[in-house]
């Protein structure tokens, strides 16, 4: 698809920050927002003051806002660090291609994950603290764990984990109620990340399987929520479905048929199925309708994804 800008070396730095990943991080603070009970502005209660609804919605455009920069921020790291890599097995990407500089980029990532952090603090100390922790964490696994076969996957984990806590920081003290739910993105991700080694060169068979048992552990663990009061089993089921099919059909084939191409194409799908994710957390503590709200984002972020790189 040929998009033309007025400027070639900001259409470049707008591909170091992978739009289409950084709505899949929208929907983490979407799924969060729900879990804090913050969400039920969605339905029309005439017990909610219009004073707390406005609240909260402050709440949400700054976590929105600090999930952007955050990820913007850590995402541009990961090709900074990775420049000469890139420049061998990647060479079209925009900072070894020279539409991007090196030094400019890493301005742009300091930036953004700077403004995430104080985007956060506007809500709370607490949320100021998780959006620290995610910088440093995305840093880490930029600079180093990422080449750790063990490590890389749960530092990869983590930063999405606490990115759905950083939701759940709407209200403070839902963090340490629900500080669990992190591990269904951690899960999820380090599936995800443990196939994405097998991109460039191809992946193992068993690696793949690995792989399957996490995601389907995943799976369980969304129907496992069941087991809470406030989660409505009933309304996540269609989601969980959909997520199934997304990710459990291209990743059957990365395993049976571990080539390059089958595993980006996999990779891929596991990316922007993060949406279908964080809508079934959305709808089973909000309502079938606030997970469909979170869904919508998915079509946005696959258009995106035809227009920028996600891996």
């Amino acid at each position: 698809m040929n998009v033309t800008l007025s400027s070639p070396r900001i259409w470049a730095y707008l591909q170091l920050m992978r739009p289409a990943n950084i709505v899949t991080a929208w929907a983490d603070i979407l799924a969060g927002f729900a879990a804090s009970g913050c969400a039920v502005f969605i339905s029309v209660s005439p017990d909610l003051p219009i004073s707390s609804s406005s609240s909260n919605l402050m709440a949400l455009a700054w976590l929105l806002l600090a999930t952007t920069g955050l990820y913007g921020g850590g995402i541009i790291f990961n090709d900074v660090f990775d420049a000469e890599i890139d420049a061998i097995e990647r060479p079209e990407r925009p900072i070894p291609s020279g539409r991007a500089s090196r030094i400019g980029a890493s301005i742009l990532g300091s930036l953004l994950l700077s403004a995430g952090i104080l985007a956060a603090s506007q809500v709370s100390w607490l949320s100021a603290v998780l959006a620290f922790g995610i910088a440093a964490a995305a840093i880490l696994y930029d600079a180093y764990s990422k080449h750790d076969p063990i490590f890389g996957p749960i530092n990869m984990g983590v930063c999405r984990g606490g990115n759905l806590l950083l939701g759940v920081s709407a209200v403070s003290p839902m963090v340490s109620n629900y500080w669990f739910l992190a591990l269904i993105p951690v899960v999820y991700i380090a599936a995800i990340t443990t196939l994405s080694r097998g991109e460039v060169h191809g992946g193992k068979t068993s690696t793949g399987i690995i792989t399957l048992v996490l995601i389907s552990t995943v799976l369980a663990g969304l129907l496992g929520l069941g087991l809470l009061k406030n989660y409505h089993l009933l309304a996540v089921l269609p989601f969980v479905v959909l997520l199934a099919a997304r990710v459990l059909l291209p990743f059957i084939k990365a395993v049976s048929e571990p080539t390059p191409e089958n595993i980006r194409t996999a990779v891929r799908a596991g990316v922007l199925s993060l949406i279908v994710l964080d809508a079934t957390v959305a709808a089973g503590f909000a309502s079938l309708p606030y997970g469909l709200l979170v869904l919508i984002l998915l079509p946005i972020s696959m258009a995106l994804s035809q227009i920028f790189a996600v891996t």
